[in-house]
């Protein structure tokens, strides 16, 4: 008889969620190419669900070279274009043009903190928040941590990264560890803060 694995509640039983859910989420990034694809992509998944990024992942990272922010920071009108004609992608104009904004601002911070890694973990301090949430309802969707994160990011003229978006960021790159207490994968994130390798 198979042993039944229990799951944080929001992945259901769709096998990219699931396979999702098993292996990145929660687990901390710290490699900047990887930052700045979560956040672009959290930022396209404004009023969508993840499934539907997640589905469209691999086709985000052909058309935006790799999630290189250098190179998405030289993008043009016509590059713009070309991505709103994209069926790959999220085709909505103001996020392909928060995606090239963005970029060029993650540029700026790179180039101030010699890195967006350490400019972006100084909102939990350098190390993942343990959390230790019973049931979905609890977790919250936006902490004073992500507010900060929020207000900070917007004043170096990032778009599309609200408090709720600026959560689930933090949420999908490990910065805080909200996988249910019952789910599978609680501990092993909370193991991974205290060997990260």
């Amino acid at each position: 008889m198979s042993k039944i694995i229990k799951r944080c509640d929001w992945c259901g039983d769709d096998p990219l969620y699931t396979a999702y859910h098993d292996t990145e989420w929660g687990v901390p990034v710290h490699n900047d190419r990887l930052l700045f694809e979560f956040l672009i992509l959290e930022g396209a998944q404004a009023g969508l669900s993840w499934l539907t990024i997640l589905k469209k992942r691999d086709n985000y990272r052909q058309a935006y070279d790799n999630f290189d922010p250098a190179r998405v920071a030289l993008y043009t009108q016509r590059k713009k274009n070309q991505l709103m004609n994209n069926a790959g992608i999220v085709r909505n104009r103001l996020k392909i043009d928060a995606s090239v904004t963005n970029a060029r601002a993650y540029l700026s911070v790179q180039e101030e903190f010699g890195n967006f890694n350490e400019f972006i973990w100084r909102f939990t301090h350098g190390h993942p928040k343990q959390n230790r949430w019973r049931s979905l309802q609890s977790v919250p969707v936006t902490t004073p941590q992500s507010d900060a994160m929020s207000k900070d990011l917007k004043k170096r003229g990032f778009k599309f990264v609200g408090s709720t978006i600026c959560y689930a960021f933090m949420q999908a790159t490990g910065m805080v560890n909200d996988h249910l207490t019952c789910c599978h994968r609680h501990d092993t994130i909370r193991d991974l803060a205290v060997n990260p390798d």
